[in-house]
Protein backbone atom coordinates (compact mmCIF):
# COMPACT_ATOMS: atom_id res chain seq x y z
CA UNK A 1 0.00 0.00 0.00
CA UNK A 2 1.45 3.54 -0.78
CA UNK A 3 0.97 5.77 2.54
CA UNK A 4 2.91 8.87 0.15
CA UNK A 5 3.26 10.09 -3.31
CA UNK A 6 5.81 12.47 -4.13
CA UNK A 7 5.13 13.70 -7.57
CA UNK A 8 6.29 16.24 -10.04
CA UNK A 9 5.92 17.23 -13.81
CA UNK A 10 7.59 18.66 -16.59
CA UNK A 11 6.03 20.99 -19.27
CA UNK A 12 6.56 22.13 -22.35
CA UNK A 13 4.44 25.03 -24.61
CA UNK A 14 2.51 23.89 -27.23
CA UNK A 15 3.42 24.94 -31.00
CA UNK A 16 2.43 28.61 -31.11
CA UNK A 17 0.92 27.63 -35.08
CA UNK A 18 -1.06 25.50 -33.58
CA UNK A 19 -3.66 28.28 -31.93
CA UNK A 20 -6.46 30.40 -33.43
CA UNK A 21 -5.75 33.32 -34.72
CA UNK A 22 -7.64 35.47 -31.38
CA UNK A 23 -5.99 32.94 -29.12
CA UNK A 24 -2.33 34.18 -30.57
CA UNK A 25 -3.61 37.93 -30.46
CA UNK A 26 -4.46 37.51 -26.70
CA UNK A 27 -1.42 35.83 -26.01
CA UNK A 28 1.07 38.03 -27.56
CA UNK A 29 -1.47 41.46 -26.50
CA UNK A 30 0.88 44.58 -25.24
CA UNK A 31 4.59 42.27 -26.52
CA UNK A 32 6.06 44.95 -28.98
CA UNK A 33 9.42 43.54 -29.04
CA UNK A 34 11.08 40.31 -30.16
CA UNK A 35 11.98 40.12 -27.04
CA UNK A 36 8.61 40.41 -25.65
CA UNK A 37 7.40 38.06 -27.65
CA UNK A 38 9.70 34.96 -27.01
CA UNK A 39 9.19 35.57 -23.44
CA UNK A 40 5.24 35.53 -23.92
CA UNK A 41 5.62 32.44 -26.13
CA UNK A 42 8.05 30.54 -23.26
CA UNK A 43 5.21 31.61 -21.15
CA UNK A 44 3.28 29.09 -22.57
CA UNK A 45 4.65 26.54 -20.47
CA UNK A 46 2.65 27.81 -17.68
CA UNK A 47 -0.54 27.12 -18.15
CA UNK A 48 -2.70 23.80 -19.26
CA UNK A 49 -4.21 25.58 -22.05
CA UNK A 50 -0.92 26.36 -23.76
CA UNK A 51 1.48 23.64 -22.67
CA UNK A 52 1.35 20.22 -22.31
CA UNK A 53 2.85 17.27 -19.96
CA UNK A 54 6.37 16.21 -21.23
CA UNK A 55 7.12 13.99 -17.83
CA UNK A 56 5.32 13.19 -14.43
CA UNK A 57 7.94 12.09 -11.70
CA UNK A 58 6.53 10.07 -8.65
CA UNK A 59 8.25 7.89 -6.66
CA UNK A 60 5.50 6.09 -4.12
CA UNK A 61 6.49 5.09 -0.80
CA UNK A 62 5.48 2.43 1.89
CA UNK A 63 6.02 2.48 5.71
CA UNK A 64 7.83 -0.10 6.78
CA UNK A 65 8.68 0.79 9.96
CA UNK A 66 7.60 4.20 11.37
CA UNK A 67 10.31 4.20 14.24
CA UNK A 68 13.45 2.89 13.12
CA UNK A 69 16.07 5.25 12.99
CA UNK A 70 17.62 4.87 9.57
CA UNK A 71 15.47 6.35 6.69
CA UNK A 72 16.18 3.22 4.37
CA UNK A 73 14.62 0.94 7.22
CA UNK A 74 12.13 3.26 7.81
CA UNK A 75 10.57 3.66 4.41
CA UNK A 76 10.50 1.74 1.02
CA UNK A 77 10.62 4.34 -2.12
CA UNK A 78 10.85 3.50 -5.87
CA UNK A 79 10.46 6.28 -8.36
CA UNK A 80 9.36 6.18 -11.81
CA UNK A 81 8.26 8.29 -14.60
CA UNK A 82 5.68 8.80 -17.55
CA UNK A 83 7.27 9.98 -20.40
CA UNK A 84 5.84 11.58 -23.30
CA UNK A 85 6.65 10.21 -27.03
CA UNK A 86 4.23 11.15 -30.14
CA UNK A 87 5.17 8.68 -31.62
CA UNK A 88 3.27 6.25 -29.62
CA UNK A 89 -0.33 6.96 -30.90
CA UNK A 90 -2.41 4.57 -29.33
CA UNK A 91 -4.19 5.49 -25.41
CA UNK A 92 -3.31 1.45 -24.63
CA UNK A 93 0.40 1.60 -26.26
CA UNK A 94 3.90 2.68 -24.23
CA UNK A 95 7.26 1.58 -24.49
CA UNK A 96 9.16 0.74 -20.75
CA UNK A 97 12.88 1.39 -20.06
CA UNK A 98 15.52 1.82 -17.87
CA UNK A 99 17.01 5.43 -16.98
CA UNK A 100 20.80 6.32 -16.28
CA UNK A 101 19.95 6.21 -13.06
CA UNK A 102 18.55 2.75 -13.07
CA UNK A 103 14.69 4.06 -12.50
CA UNK A 104 11.88 2.86 -14.62
CA UNK A 105 10.16 4.55 -17.53
CA UNK A 106 6.84 4.67 -19.31
CA UNK A 107 7.17 6.33 -22.92
CA UNK A 108 3.69 7.10 -24.30
CA UNK A 109 1.32 9.66 -25.85
CA UNK A 110 0.43 12.46 -23.54
CA UNK A 111 -3.54 11.67 -22.73
CA UNK A 112 -1.89 8.26 -21.65
CA UNK A 113 0.21 9.44 -19.35
CA UNK A 114 -2.41 11.34 -17.32
CA UNK A 115 -5.11 8.48 -17.56
CA UNK A 116 -1.79 6.28 -16.02
CA UNK A 117 -1.31 9.34 -13.11
CA UNK A 118 -4.72 9.32 -12.36
CA UNK A 119 -4.86 5.22 -12.52
CA UNK A 120 -2.16 5.36 -9.75
CA UNK A 121 -4.10 7.73 -7.39
CA UNK A 122 -6.97 5.42 -8.00
CA UNK A 123 -5.41 2.42 -7.20
CA UNK A 124 -3.84 4.80 -3.40
CA UNK A 125 -6.87 6.82 -2.52
CA UNK A 126 -5.66 7.51 0.76
CA UNK A 127 -1.96 8.25 -0.13
CA UNK A 128 -0.57 10.97 0.96
CA UNK A 129 0.85 13.61 -2.04
CA UNK A 130 3.87 15.70 -1.64
CA UNK A 131 4.95 18.39 -3.65
CA UNK A 132 6.80 21.10 -3.65
CA UNK A 133 4.60 24.20 -5.16
CA UNK A 134 1.88 21.70 -6.34
CA UNK A 135 -0.94 23.66 -5.14
CA UNK A 136 -0.44 26.32 -6.92
CA UNK A 137 1.23 25.01 -10.32
CA UNK A 138 1.18 21.12 -10.67
CA UNK A 139 -2.10 19.98 -8.83
CA UNK A 140 -4.43 22.54 -11.28
CA UNK A 141 -1.74 22.26 -14.16
CA UNK A 142 -2.90 18.23 -13.93
CA UNK A 143 -6.29 18.72 -13.71
CA UNK A 144 -7.19 21.07 -16.51
CA UNK A 145 -4.73 19.41 -18.83
CA UNK A 146 -6.50 16.45 -18.20
CA UNK A 147 -10.04 18.04 -18.53
CA UNK A 148 -8.49 20.13 -21.53
CA UNK A 149 -7.78 16.33 -22.96
CA UNK A 150 -10.83 14.51 -22.07
CA UNK A 151 -9.38 12.59 -19.09
CA UNK A 152 -11.53 12.90 -16.09
CA UNK A 153 -9.49 13.01 -12.78
CA UNK A 154 -9.84 10.21 -10.22
CA UNK A 155 -9.03 12.73 -7.63
CA UNK A 156 -9.80 16.52 -6.63
CA UNK A 157 -6.60 17.69 -6.11
CA UNK A 158 -7.74 21.02 -5.17
CA UNK A 159 -9.77 19.95 -2.83
CA UNK A 160 -10.23 22.06 0.79
CA UNK A 161 -8.65 25.81 1.14
CA UNK A 162 -5.47 27.63 0.95
CA UNK A 163 -4.80 27.06 4.62
CA UNK A 164 -6.38 23.59 4.94
CA UNK A 165 -6.03 20.96 2.51
CA UNK A 166 -5.72 16.98 3.39
CA UNK A 167 -3.79 14.42 2.36
CA UNK A 168 -1.46 16.78 0.26
CA UNK A 169 1.78 18.77 2.15
CA UNK A 170 2.67 21.39 -0.58
CA UNK A 171 6.46 22.32 1.14
CA UNK A 172 6.06 26.10 -0.28
CA UNK A 173 3.98 26.28 2.16
CA UNK A 174 5.10 24.74 4.84
CA UNK A 175 8.44 26.18 4.78
CA UNK A 176 6.69 29.92 4.36
CA UNK A 177 4.55 29.43 6.88
CA UNK A 178 1.34 29.99 4.65
CA UNK A 179 2.68 33.96 4.10
CA UNK A 180 4.71 33.49 1.34
CA UNK A 181 6.25 37.15 0.71
CA UNK A 182 8.99 38.70 -1.13
CA UNK A 183 11.45 39.09 1.31
CA UNK A 184 11.40 38.37 5.02
CA UNK A 185 12.10 35.40 7.37
CA UNK A 186 8.77 33.98 5.08
CA UNK A 187 10.29 34.68 1.71
CA UNK A 188 9.26 32.18 -1.31
CA UNK A 189 12.56 30.78 -2.08
CA UNK A 190 12.47 28.72 -5.41
CA UNK A 191 13.41 24.92 -4.82
CA UNK A 192 16.89 25.01 -5.65
CA UNK A 193 17.57 27.17 -2.39
CA UNK A 194 15.23 25.61 -0.52
CA UNK A 195 17.56 22.32 -0.67
CA UNK A 196 20.58 24.02 -1.24
CA UNK A 197 20.07 25.66 2.57
CA UNK A 198 18.94 22.25 4.22
CA UNK A 199 22.28 20.61 2.71
CA UNK A 200 20.05 19.05 0.33
CA UNK A 201 21.49 18.10 -3.10
CA UNK A 202 19.67 20.60 -5.49
CA UNK A 203 17.92 18.97 -8.89
CA UNK A 204 20.37 21.56 -10.82
CA UNK A 205 23.43 19.92 -10.01
CA UNK A 206 23.69 18.13 -12.85
CA UNK A 207 23.32 21.02 -14.83
CA UNK A 208 19.46 20.73 -16.05
CA UNK A 209 16.84 23.11 -14.89
CA UNK A 210 13.47 23.50 -16.22
CA UNK A 211 14.53 26.62 -18.90
CA UNK A 212 15.61 23.88 -20.82
CA UNK A 213 13.39 21.04 -20.92
CA UNK A 214 11.60 22.30 -24.52
CA UNK A 215 15.00 22.61 -25.65
CA UNK A 216 16.05 18.71 -24.68
CA UNK A 217 12.48 17.56 -25.66
CA UNK A 218 13.06 19.17 -29.58
CA UNK A 219 16.73 17.35 -29.42
CA UNK A 220 14.74 13.81 -28.34
CA UNK A 221 16.71 14.15 -25.07
CA UNK A 222 13.25 13.06 -23.27
CA UNK A 223 15.17 10.30 -21.16
CA UNK A 224 17.35 13.36 -19.81
CA UNK A 225 14.47 15.27 -18.56
CA UNK A 226 12.70 12.07 -17.10
CA UNK A 227 15.83 11.72 -15.10
CA UNK A 228 15.74 15.71 -14.27
CA UNK A 229 11.99 15.41 -13.31
CA UNK A 230 13.19 12.19 -10.94
CA UNK A 231 15.98 14.57 -9.09
CA UNK A 232 13.19 16.96 -8.47
CA UNK A 233 11.19 14.33 -7.02
CA UNK A 234 13.81 12.79 -4.73
CA UNK A 235 14.81 16.05 -3.29
CA UNK A 236 11.35 16.81 -2.73
CA UNK A 237 11.13 14.07 -0.93
CA UNK A 238 14.58 14.17 1.04
CA UNK A 239 13.42 18.01 1.78
CA UNK A 240 9.80 16.85 3.51
CA UNK A 241 11.99 14.25 5.84
CA UNK A 242 14.03 17.47 7.05
CA UNK A 243 10.88 19.32 7.54
CA UNK A 244 9.03 16.71 9.05
CA UNK A 245 12.06 15.82 11.17
CA UNK A 246 12.58 19.56 12.45
CA UNK A 247 9.24 21.43 12.15
CA UNK A 248 6.72 19.18 11.49
CA UNK A 249 4.13 19.76 14.40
Amino acid sequence: MTNYLVFDIETIPEDFDSLSTSQQEYLLRRANTEEEIAQRKNEMALSPLTARVVCIGMMPVEIKDKNAENVDDRYDTKSLAYMLDDSIVGDEEFIKSTLNDGNIAFSMNEKSILEAFWKQLAKNPSAHLISFNGRNFDAPFLMLRSAKLGVRPSRNLMSGTKFNYQLHTDLIDELTFYMPTISGATRRYNFDFFTRAFGITSPKSEGVDGSLVNEFFKAGRISEIAEYCLRDVKATWELYLYWEKYLKF
